[in-house]
């Protein structure tokens, strides 16, 4: 019975190695995509503009400085 136990053990072991392996060689192909982004944002820097100003438009869209006369968008009433 201890033989089993002990080739069970050692099914799992090999089977939990072969899934960090996998997940190792995983991470490396991510790494390498996200290098190879930088890199044609390092050659190319103006997609890297376009694509900052397009969010910084759509982040003033979504949130308007306040209206000249002070006013907000949200009013906060006081209760007591």
């Amino acid at each position: 019975m201890s033989d089993d136990r002990n080739e069970h053990l050692e099914e799992k072991a090999h089977e939990v190695v072969e899934h960090l392996q996998a997940a190792a060689l995983e991470l490396i192909e991510a790494a390498r995509a996200m290098l190879d982004v930088a890199e044609d944002m390092v050659k190319d820097p103006s997609e890297v503009l376009a694509v900052a100003s397009a969010a910084a438009h759509l982040a003033n869209v979504a949130s308007p400085p306040p209206k000249a006369n002070g006013q907000r968008r949200v009013q906060h009433i006081r209760v007591s």
